[in-house]
């Protein structure tokens, strides 16, 4: 039977809804690299999609709700492997840590019977799809908090702890 982390972590289906690429993610993250120092200067806070998607995920995880996807979705298209994989940017760590504690958390959270998975009787990829599924559903409910938080107060994340304040005013 092959790994259910390494399945895990080839999987490419993390999805969020279409109205939060414009509002959140394209307002929040420098695409295609730059410096820390390039970010700041346009008010950005994350290098790539999935460090908010990764941030919506934990604030939903630890706000305790998953919400299901509505509407138009878009996924991104990287595998899970990729996720914070070392860039040239001094000083950036790669997320393989990360990448075990969203695996694990996933797996506490998603209903799976693993006596049925280990005899044969489930297959892995489909067990993947579930916690996929996991996966973008808490992402989508921090992704309605972040929202909700920057229509009440605009400013949220020009703060320096931002991010920190929010997470803790949430999830306390």
């Amino acid at each position: 039977m092959e790994s259910l982390y390494d399945t895990w972590l080839a999987r490419e289906d993390s999805y969020y809804e279409e109205k939060f690429r414009e509002s959140i993610i394209e307002n929040l993250c420098q695409f295609h690299g730059g410096t820390a120092d390039d970010r700041k200067a346009k008010g950005k806070f994350f290098n790539a999609g999935y460090e908010v998607f990764i941030y919506a995920f934990f604030l939903g995880l630890y706000y305790g709700e998953r919400k299901p996807l509505t509407g138009n979705v878009l996924k991104f298209r990287m595998p899970m492997s990729s996720w914070g994989r070392k860039k040239n940017e001094e000083g950036r760590k790669s997320y393989i840590i990360l990448q075990k504690y969203i695996f694990v958390a996933l797996v506490a959270k998603t209903n799976i019977d693993f006596i049925r998975l280990d005899k044969g009787e489930l297959n892995v990829n489909d067990v993947c799809k579930e916690l996929m599924k996991t996966l973008s559903e808490y992402a989508n409910t921090g992704f309605y908090l972040i929202q909700a938080e920057m229509r009440k107060n605009p400013n949220t994340f020009f703060e320096n702890t931002g991010l920190l304040n929010l997470m803790s005013q949430l999830c306390s």
